[in-house]
């Protein structure tokens, strides 16, 4: 049955591509990508070959519109998943397809579609495929633009959780919702000149899943809702989101009935040569889930933002980053950029470059003073909007100067603090407590002519030393020190090359004080990109956003193929 499926849409698709030679209004679109690894098993840094040695993931997309009507699909495959994917890919088959109409009025989507409301932190469905997450929703989504500046969206379906021997495995739970948008001087003529801009929207979501509890009783619906204000003068912008959910007991909250709350406030102020941006976020019990028995990332039918700045740097990015909290945190981040002026004594002939970053989340203050706990309504606490407890989660200070010399040479010096709670945030087995680091990074970067280019980095980590709590001595925390050399070898527009090592020079284990080598090159080509690596890779968290996967350490060959149509 599943091949017969694939067919039809692939005959389909082909009849639809052929069409268009007699329609004008019709086109295909589409994209391929594929990765490849063949690993080798590594006894010094716990990497296994898996019995199959060679992995695959791939993906072509298809997409089609003639005039008001559009469709697309999605041929997944994983022989086997490559390293570090979750265990629920497995097979090939269909994991994404769609119909739909669209038109200045309504657009109308029925089968699989992504789609995000407000910030997300009520409601989000999307991929991102460098973590293996996709909660794609099932269903049916319709959008009504009614007038200029207004616009209604409905949802309903279930969430996709896995794809299991070529097909998709929905959750259990029903996920429906709305949500309204209006941009006052979109809508309304007299506003339209006005130099305040002002959008105001508002979101309801609700899940259905049975209760199939004996020993308690669950609410069946849960509902969440809120709004959100955007207003915009001159340079500056000011946004804010607050978000209310009803008792929810699951899993991640130890089935407690309190209700949920999230909370999300921005400010920016921009002008030449100078960017500002405040944020404050409180969340307290948000963990919103189509299925309450669920864990680490499967179901989530919200997203709540970041409030840490995203880092490129391995060392930074990978040892020890931050996954965010939805049972609860409060957190706080502010950007500073500013350029000196081109010309001037500390700008140079080309301006330089500064940024500060500061980030913050802490754990939120909970009273169970007056909790009776044989009160049969299961609240396990009171808390309130940014009520903030002395539990630090989350530190990030980080500084860089960008100074662009001549023509040719580039520099960029970076400084960053980061502290971690290792005990809320676990990303090692090997500490408790609060993990301090303090890393600095040199990048510089040479334009040898017009088409070849030179680029390097230099990373050290250095970690804090922690007491031993039976010698009272300072002791290496976790994996202790480490340092990173990057060079990379550009020829413009084709090919690239790049050579990486990171050492764990300071490991407290002379026998894992190891080289992490690894090389790659690629090739580029109008819309084709070729890439090849090999070497070691350590294990640890890979995070986008604030939500993060384990990738197991491997060592062996990995090739990367994208193509476009």
């Amino acid at each position: 049955m599943k091949k017969i499926a694939i067919c039809t849409f692939v005959v389909g698709f082909s009849f639809m591509g052929n069409a268009q030679q007699t329609n004008k209004g019709g086109s295909i679109t589409g994209n391929m990508e594929s990765t490849f690894q063949y690993l080798n098993e590594d006894t010094l840094i716990d990497a296994d070959q898996p019995p199959s040695k060679g992995l695959l993931n791939t993906y072509i997309n298809v997409f089609y519109t003639n005039g008001n009507f559009k469709a697309g699909m999605r041929l997944e495959s994983y022989l086997p998943r490559i390293q570090g994917y979750p265990n629920r890919f497995d097979g090939t088959g269909i994991g994404m397809r769609y119909l739909g109409y669209e038109n200045d009025f309504v657009d109308i989507t029925v089968g699989s579609f992504y789609e995000q409301f407000g910030s997300g932190m009520i409601f989000r469905a999307y991929e991102d495929r460098q973590l293996g997450y996709d909660n794609l929703m099932d269903g049916g989504r319709v959008i009504v633009r009614p007038m200029d500046g207004v616009k209604i969206k409905g949802v309903y379906g279930k969430q996709r959780l896995s794809f299991q021997e070529g097909r998709i495995v929905h959750s259990d739970g029903i996920t429906r919702g709305f949500d309204g948008e209006i941009n006052f001087n979109s809508a309304f003529e007299k506003l339209k000149t006005k130099k305040l801009k002002v959008t105001l929207g508002g979101s309801f979501m609700s899940k259905y899943q049975v209760d199939d509890r004996e020993d308690l009783v669950l609410p069946e619906n849960v509902g969440s809702y809120g709004g959100r204000l955007k207003l915009r003068y001159g340079k500056f912008t000011l946004d804010g989101e607050y978000i209310i959910k009803e008792q929810d007991p699951s899993s991640d909250n130890n089935y407690n009935y309190n209700h949920g709350h999230a909370a999300l406030f921005n400010f920016g102020y921009s002008r030449k040569g100078l960017g500002i941006i405040l944020s404050a976020k409180s969340v307290d019990n948000m963990s919103y889930r189509s299925d309450r028995t669920s864990s680490l990332q499967d179901l989530f039918i919200n997203y709540l933002p970041s409030m840490n700045k995203v880092h490129t740097y391995n060392l930074v990015a990978s040892l020890y980053p931050y996954a965010t909290q939805p049972v609860g945190e409060i957190a706080f981040q502010g950007e500073i950029l500013y350029t000196i002026k081109r010309g001037s004594k500390l700008g140079g002939k080309y301006g330089t470059s500064l940024n500060l970053n500061y980030s913050t989340a802490y754990g939120p203050n909970r009273d169970v003073s007056e909790v009776n706990p044989l009160d049969s309504t299961g609240v396990a606490y009171s808390t309130g909007l940014f009520d903030i407890s002395d539990s630090v989660y989350w530190q990030d200070i980080n500084f860089n100067i960008t100074r662009k010399f001549n023509k040719k040479f580039n520099l960029k010096l970076s400084y960053f603090n980061l502290v971690l709670n290792n005990d809320v945030a676990k990303v090692t087995g090997n500490a408790t407590g609060l993990i301090k680091t303090n890393i600095g990074v040199i990048e510089a970067g040479y334009k040898i002519n017009k088409k070849h280019s030179l680029r390097a980095e230099l990373q050290a980590l250095f970690l804090n030393k922690v007491e031993d709590k039976y010698s009272g001595e300072r002791v290496t925390n976790d994996n202790g020190n480490w340092a990173t050399v990057l060079v990379e070898y550009n020829v413009s527009p084709n090919w690239f090359f790049s050579i990486m090592d990171q050492y764990n020079y300071g490991n407290p284990d002379e026998a894992l004080r190891l080289h992490y080598f690894y090389g790659s090159f690629g090739y580029i080509k109008d819309a084709t990109r070729i890439t090849f690596g090999y070497g070691r890779q350590r294990a640890g968290l890979f995070c986008v956003g604030g939500v993060c996967r384990f990738v197991p350490a491997s060592n062996g060959l990995t090739v990367g193929f994208t193509q476009s149509f």
